[in-house]
């Protein structure tokens, strides 16, 4: 048969690396699962459920649009290979006993497409990268076991000698019984009409270890254009017993699969991801909040029919503790209402915390599925909140690349990938809020560029040719579904007037904790760089292909990065310190530098999964920094506008999109004269970007530090000052694709007391208890509000002592010019402010929450820099 061969291309190329896959006897037993008893038995109810595409929370389908209930009965949709579905309740334990299981098939014509090639059945003892029932779900490998088209029944490689008269409805039957290291294997086909036995093939050379692992159902057909969108089989009534079976009745997924909240301004949003059960006549979704021993039903949401997400919105939020949640949706079936829960905790604000912190995520490549890793080690830090900057997932995530038409073929197929997400994650956000904003990947883009929501033509083709002309390739309406699902709980936009298409916005401000954020749209307006830039520039997926081009001589282009919109958001966001605002940060998918080199000559980033990873101590010669205009080191122009914005504001830039973790000081004019920025490492690193810059033999790396730090420019020109990077090493751990690629995550705590911020970057395998000190070379740094606008004073004003309130909010203009040179919350009642140039300017001091003001006109700078008199000022 060809079934070896078949498998295993699909193995390598779009289910998993084969090097990865557990060979283990070994499976992983839930804390809650036990033994199936000598009679019981686990049936599938699919004949209680209404025709929908979704099969229940008992089951995993491989991809989630290839699977529908259909008349009761299960039907994989489509004619392709590799098709599973996965029970999650059932595993094969390493036991000898008995297991037995039975389905019925049904193929629409059982006079067509005769074919070894072409099966159905069962998967047994399927695996995936970690010994865990999710990543089997997904990427298990196991034996297949079932009957081809042509009429011959097969246990793995081995295949009957005869053929049967093929029936469109056959019962099979498989049977697992104890014979010492290889058990009995043998499989049945029987006729639904007749009742008669159809063939018998037995098989006892299969080691008992190899069948150690999932369940699943299989449908495997050659893919053909004529009829790939024709369903292939049906299967109805699937059986599962034997006390070599471990079940699990909590092991499921769905309806309601993860929710995520802030809390702003007294306002609780939350977005509840659903599975598809919307078209189920009478269903109701609520949330409740446990009063007390009472669970009270507080609002009640629809489904979105595209994105399955439900929205609540609960205003004039009083509790002021920790208050358990559960998301309830009722679905009237065919046998009476069932009913499920997701539950979780509204965090007690930490307003009156002196410190806030925050995990920070980005880049979740599929190597390290479930990650449940990540989910301990992070909840040992106690975050207060989470954000997670973007790619949510690839291309790649869960195999078989993308669906991108029709529409809701296409939904569904990001939704397997979203569900992914919440499935590995949803532990880190349960019970604290969490912002998630799309990064290219989430709306199927290598890079984008999105020229304000414009369409990026496809006509030519789907990769670079596209995206280089700016714009979206997926259609409006599936941009939208993604920014609801993912950002529907983000506090209200600043100005939700949708861009080009009707395409919508999600830019606005958190404040939670007493810190502000301003969360952005680093791709949504940006240019793409073919329009900005001459034609001899020779852009080709934001690299220029021309060895000769200067790009650093083209600082003045008309190319936006955040766009006029975003520009007045941010301007007015620095001078908003409501709600006891105490410190700001800024949230971006990427950071305004370009922190990455290749090979000197490279004019496009393509090989960089193919780099060498190197030893500890290795210091990788002959690289230059890169000029990547995905990056928001271009354009220069609006890169370096959006940095003297943030900095009047004293603001961390936080974000993540790079796969290289770093913590940079930001330059403008002077090396160090604006804020910091930290850029997360990636979840798990599909493209391990490095930081090898060649050292000029004046070069000063910062005392202690590795040479890599100190000043630089990057490829664009930008000064940037490199404090720790956390470079891809080898680390002789296993998975080598996950741990050599300096994958994590970061800590960020904002400490309102002493009025700085901790920054730390952690390796994901590190226990932070067993291991305090384990975090990435160069890390933890600490920033203290005052390095956010680091750059030098010319002068100082007169020290001002405020009476009246306590650490006022103060803001210093510019007289001349009539600009605010900058505004923050000082501590305590002392504050002597800095200034840049001669001239006179105007202090306001005010409270904000409390509509206190008032202001010092004509104060002349001290450009000597002496300490003149303390004004003393009275607030009231």
């Amino acid at each position: 048969m060809h079934r070896r061969e078949a498998v295993k291309a699909i193995a390598i190329s779009t289910v998993t690396p084969q090097f990865l896959i557990a060979n283990s006897k070994r499976f992983k037993k839930s804390k809650t699962s036990r033994p199936l008893a000598p009679t019981e038995v686990v049936e599938s109810n699919w004949q209680q459920w209404p025709d929908m595409p979704w099969v229940g929370p008992e089951y995993w389908g491989n991809r989630l649009q290839d699977w529908q209930i259909k008349d009761g009965k299960l039907q994989c949709d489509v004619r392709a290979e590799n098709r599973t579905l996965h029970s999650l309740t059932c595993q094969l334990s390493e036991s000898a006993k008995a297991f037995e299981t039975s389905v019925i098939l049904e193929f629409p014509d059982s006079q067509s497409e005769k074919s070894e090639k072409n099966y159905a059945g069962f998967r047994i003892g399927a695996k995936g990268k970690f010994d865990d029932y999710r990543s089997a779900a997904v990427f298990g490998n196991g034996i297949d076991v079932g009957v081809t088209t042509e009429g011959k029944l097969f246990i793995g490689e081995q295949s009957s000698p005869d053929t049967f008269t093929f029936e469109q409805r056959i019962k099979l039957v498989l049977q697992v019984t104890p014979n010492g290291n290889n058990p009995r294997i043998k499989l049945t086909a029987e006729s639904l009409s007749s009742g008669q036995t159809l063939a018998s093939f037995i098989v006892n050379q299969i080691p008992s270890g190899q069948l150690t692992g999932n369940i699943a159902l299989i449908s495997h057909f050659a893919e053909s254009e004529e009829n790939a969108d024709q369903p292939a089989v049906a299967f109805d009534r699937w059986s599962i017993s034997g006390e070599r079976v471990r079940y699990d009745a909590e092991q499921t997924f769905g309806p309601i699969c993860f929710a995520q909240y802030t809390l702003h301004q007294k306002t609780l949003k939350l977005t509840a991801q659903l599975t598809p059960v919307e078209t189920i006549p009478r269903h109701q979704v609520v949330l409740q909040m446990k009063e007390g021993n009472q669970w009270k039903t507080k609002q009640e949401a629809e489904i979105d029919p595209m994105g399955r997400s439900a929205q609540f919105r609960l205003e004039n939020w009083d509790y002021d503790e920790s208050v358990p949640y559960r998301v309830q949706v009722t679905l009237p079936l065919k046998d009476g209402e069932k009913t499920y829960t997701y539950e979780g905790i509204i965090a007690k604000e930490p307003k009156d915390a002196s410190q806030v912190k925050m995990a920070v995520f980005s880049c979740n490549g599929d190597f390290g599925f479930p990650d449940t890793e990540v989910s301990i080690n992070v909840n040992k830090h106690k975050p207060d909140m989470a954000v997670f900057l973007g790619d949510q997932f690839y291309e790649s995530t869960g195999g078989f690349r993308i669906q991108t038409s029709p529409i809701e073929k296409a939904t569904l197929d990001y939704l397997r990938k979203w569900y992914m997400f919440g499935w590995s994650y949803r532990e880190v956000f349960r019970n604290i809020p969490s912002a998630c904003i799309p990064d290219d990947h989430d709306v199927y883009h290598g890079n984008i560029w999105g020229e304000g929501g414009k369409h990026a033509p496809t006509d030519d083709g789907w990769g670079y040719e596209a995206q280089d002309q700016g714009g979206y390739k997926m259609p409006p309406e599936w941009v939208n579904m993604v920014q609801r699902t993912q950002t529907g709980h983000l506090p209200d936009p600043y100005d939700p007037t949708p861009v080009k298409q009707g395409i919508g916005v999600y830019y606005t401000a958190w404040n939670y904790g007493g810190i502000s954020f301003a969360i952005l749209e680093d791709r949504k307006f940006k240019t793409a760089p073919k329009h900005a830039l001459p034609e001899d520039a020779k852009v080709l997926n934001g690299f220029i292909q021309n060895p000769e081009f200067n790009i650093k001589a083209h600082y003045n282009l008309e190319a936006d990065l955040l766009g006029d919109r975003q520009l007045t958001f941010l301007k007015d966001w620095t001078t908003d310190w409501k709600e006891g605002a105490e410190m700001k940060a800024v949230l971006t998918q990427t950071n305004f530098c370009t922190v990455a080199t290749l090979p000197k000559g490279s004019i496009i980033d393509s090989i960089v999964p193919r780099l060498p990873i190197p030893e500890l101590g290795e210091y990788v010669p002959g690289d230059a920094p890169t000029t990547d205009m995905d990056s928001n080191g271009w354009p220069q122009k609006g890169r370096d506008e959006a940095v003297r914005i943030i900095r009047k504001a004293f603001a961390l830039h936080v974000a993540g999109d790079q796969h290289l973790a770093s913590t940079v000081h930001y330059g403008v004019d002077e090396y160090r004269d604006s804020g910091y920025a930290f850029a997360g490492p990636a979840l798990n690193n599909i493209f391990p970007r490095r930081w090898w810059p060649t050292l000029e033999d004046d070069h000063q790396p910062l005392p202690g530090q590795p040479e890599y730090t100190g000043d630089f420019e990057d490829g664009f020109g930008n000064k940037i000052t490199i404090h720790a990077v956390a470079n891809p090493r080898q680390t002789n751990r296993e998975p080598a694709i996950i741990y050599d690629r300096a994958t994590g995550y970061g800590i960020i705590t904002f400490d309102k007391q002493e009025r700085n911020m901790k920054i730390e970057c952690w390796p994901r395998y590190v226990d932070p208890e067993q291991e305090p000190d384990g975090q990435y070379a160069g890390w933890p740094i600490t920033v203290s509000q005052a390095d956010n606008y680091a750059r030098t004073a010319a002068g100082f004003l007169d020290e001002l002592q405020i009476e009246g309130a306590t650490d006022p909010v103060v803001a210093v203009v510019n007289e001349e010019s009539g600009e605010t040179e900058y505004m923050l919350r000082i501590k305590g009642n002392r504050f002597r402010p800095k200034v840049f140039a001669e001239g006179k300017y105007t202090v306001k001091i005010s409270e904000p929450d409390s509509q206190m003001e008032t202001s010092l006109t004509g104060l002349v700078a001290r450009m000597d820099k002496s300490q003149g008199a303390v004004k003393k000022v009275t607030l009231s």
